[in-house]
């Protein structure tokens, strides 16, 4: 990687006062001490990774009958009935404690399609005894394997409403009825293509800008401006983010806000999933309060006059190059994130841990819900953390030991906030190359949509999953 030129600083900051220096170097031990205590702890946290194929799975079987048969095995699979059946077993031998009704249910229906029928009555035993009266009959009518008249399939279904995947009601609706609607195996199919088969051509095109960029670097072609940034010493970014986003941010505010939170939003009780999701958006905001007043406060406290785009480098316009960047920037990112992720499931599997947000996410199933969510991934936490990682940590340690260390630095800190050991790897290649496109634009506006992008993906590829 060729050195972002550091514009030379006519001004450096004054010495820090010792207080400062003392003051800093226990933030940084106490939040080191921590952030190695939340790493460890992930390992603890279930992973979503599970979850993810299990709706993968589901989501093949169901698309299968409305993709073209050509292209069936390729699309869904050889088998997604017995992939499935497989998937549903080995998360009931990992998990032997009383289960949702879904998978249960689900698992008996491709017990009855698969023929197994002692397996069939045991796992239509173990359900009953799992569910209220009113749900039984439907249980009892596919023990017996009786055909169903159409008015008493319905009311079979009914008490089950709400609970239910959309291939559970398709198979139920085979199982008891002799037609259905496609429309859900339709839905399933496009779905199938944005969540598969799209990120598949994404990579693509990401990999061929990718090797273009690379080419252009070694080169020398590429243009790479003068690194500007806040006129801030390693004192000052210790304090902002060891002191003020984790033990002041990430310690502090969810003490003191969660019971406030609890108690202004326990008119929503009815509704915890609503609940969850305004806390989650309160929470975030609290924790952006003491850094982001922390940075007003230092930036204030430099002498002399800002750079013309501001101590920041935000600079929005022009809007169609600030676009053009971002997007570009995140498909040369896509393939590396994805190699890093699959390297390290082969090296040492999966390790757990993921975002608590994304299992919040893909369990939802409530509209309100999900806009409190995304408005934390894609607006909030992009706005937030690039404002810290590359509006300030990366051009201070890149005016200080150089663009490439400076680069490394703020990615590895970017990857270590997350807290989640099993995503410190891919999520310190996304740092990497958002602080790329930091050094490469000049700016901090794109790295701010990237981001949000990024967030975006992720975001709605629960969604359809979750569907």
């Amino acid at each position: 990687m060729s050195s972002s030129p550091v514009r030379p600083d006519p001004r450096p900051p004054g010495a820090p006062a010792g207080w400062q220096v003392l003051l800093a170097l226990v933030c940084l031990v106490l939040s080191g001490l921590l952030w190695i205590n939340g790493l460890v702890g992930s390992l603890e946290r279930p992973s979503v990774g599970n979850a993810l194929t299990l709706r993968q799975l589901q989501l093949q079987l169901l698309a299968a009958p409305a993709l073209p048969e050509q292209l069936r095995p390729l699309l869904s699979g050889a088998d997604p009935e017995a992939a499935l059946a497989a998937q549903l077993q080995q998360q009931r031998e990992a998990d032997p404690g009383p289960g949702a009704p879904d998978p249960l249910l689900l698992q008996a229906l491709l017990q009855r399609r698969q023929g197994d029928d002692a397996a069939l009555r045991e796992q239509l035993q173990h359900l009953a005894g799992q569910v209220p009266p009113a749900q039984r009959p439907l249980l009892m009518a596919l023990q017996a394997g009786a055909d169903q008249p159409p008015s008493s399939s319905a009311a079979l279904i009914s008490p089950w409403a709400g609970t239910l995947s959309p291939l559970t009601r398709q198979l139920l609706c085979e199982e008891l009825n002799s037609s259905c609607p496609v429309g859900p195996q339709r839905q399933a199919a496009l779905r199938l293509l944005a969540v598969s088969w799209l990120p598949a051509l994404l990579l693509l095109l990401g990999l061929g800008l990718g090797l273009r960029e690379i080419w252009l670097l070694w080169r020398r072609r590429l243009p790479i401006p003068p690194l500007d940034g806040p006129r801030l010493n390693l004192v000052d970014v210790t304090l902002l983010i060891a002191g003020g986003f984790v033990l002041l941010g990430e310690l502090s505010v969810p003490l003191l806000l969660t019971p406030l939170s609890r108690l202004v939003l326990a008119p929503l009780a009815a509704s915890p999933v609503r609940q969850q999701s305004l806390q989650v958006v309160l929470l975030y905001l609290g924790l952006m309060v003491p850094p982001l007043l922390i940075l007003w406060s230092q930036l204030r406290a430099i002498a002399g006059p800002a750079p013309a785009a501001g101590w920041l480098q935000w600079r929005w316009r022009p809007l169609p190059s600030l676009v053009g960047r971002a997007c570009a920037q995140l498909l040369m990112v896509l393939p590396v994130v994805a190699l890093s992720s699959w390297l390290v499931e082969r090296l040492v599997g999966d390790p757990g841990g993921s975002n608590p947000l994304l299992d919040l996410v893909l369990s939802a199933g409530d509209p309100l819900a999900l806009v409190g969510f995304g408005f934390t991934a894609i607006v909030l936490a992009p706005l937030f953390e690039e404002t810290l990682f590359r509006g300030v940590l990366l051009p201070v340690l890149g005016q200080r030991w150089g663009a490439g260390p400076g680069l490394l630095a703020s990615a590895l800190v970017f990857g270590l906030a997350h807290l989640s050991l099993g995503e410190l790897v891919p999520l310190t290649v996304l740092g990497m190359g958002l602080g790329w496109l930091r050094l490469r634009s000049g700016r901090l506006a794109p790295c701010v949509l990237m981001h949000a992008l990024w967030n975006g993906l992720t975001f709605s590829n629960l969604v359809l999953l979750a569907s």
